[in-house]
């Protein structure tokens, strides 16, 4: 088991990991789905630059649901990632370089990843209420008018992934079909 902290102190943290590693993930991460991607797309076409620091970020596709009496957060599982192929190379270039869900992601990603060192890791679909144990902290950062697919800063403590696209474009759903 792997162990890494974001934001990144630099890309050298990425490098030692490899597609199929399981990680568990400390620090502070983003949260953004379909909706908050659009309005980020929207306004780097607009205004060339986003009002949210991206560089050594990573984002994780959910959108937590109501909190219950004495939790931090709801359930927090992942989306389906391939939904976010086409908003997401603008994102590695403003220095993301990391994105979590579940699922396969295009053939524009792997390359996206291996272009930009990012990872795209992978975590439990059908595990949301699980994966809340996970999240130490949550804060609105942005779009508060999406509801649930706002931005959030989350704070985790050993969230559990698996390293699904490494820097190199190892891709894990490519080599386990062997």
């Amino acid at each position: 088991m792997k162990k890494i902290n974001f934001p990144l102190k630099s890309d050298r943290e990425l490098e030692k990991l490899k597609a199929g590693d399981y990680v568990l993930i400390t620090g502070k991460i983003l949260t953004a789905r379909d909706a908050a991607h659009k309005k980020l797309i929207e306004i780097l076409k607009k205004e060339k630059k986003i009002p949210l620091n991206l560089k050594n970020e990573l984002i994780y596709y959910t959108g937590p649901s109501p909190t219950p009496t004495g939790k931090i957060v709801g359930s927090i599982g992942p989306t389906t990632s391939e939904r976010m192929d086409n908003l997401t190379i603008p994102l590695f270039k403003l220095g993301l370089k990391g994105t979590m869900g579940k699922g396969e992601r295009g053939e524009k990603i792997v390359k996206g990843c291996k272009n930009f060192k990012a990872v795209y890791f992978i975590t439990y679909g059908g595990c949301g209420a699980y994966l809340n144990q996970f999240v130490k902290g949550i804060k609105l950062l942005m779009f508060e008018e999406l509801g649930p697919e706002a931005i959030y800063q989350l704070e985790v403590y050993e969230f559990p992934a698996i390293v699904g696209i490494d820097i190199y474009g190892n891709n894990f759903f490519k080599f386990r079909k062997v």
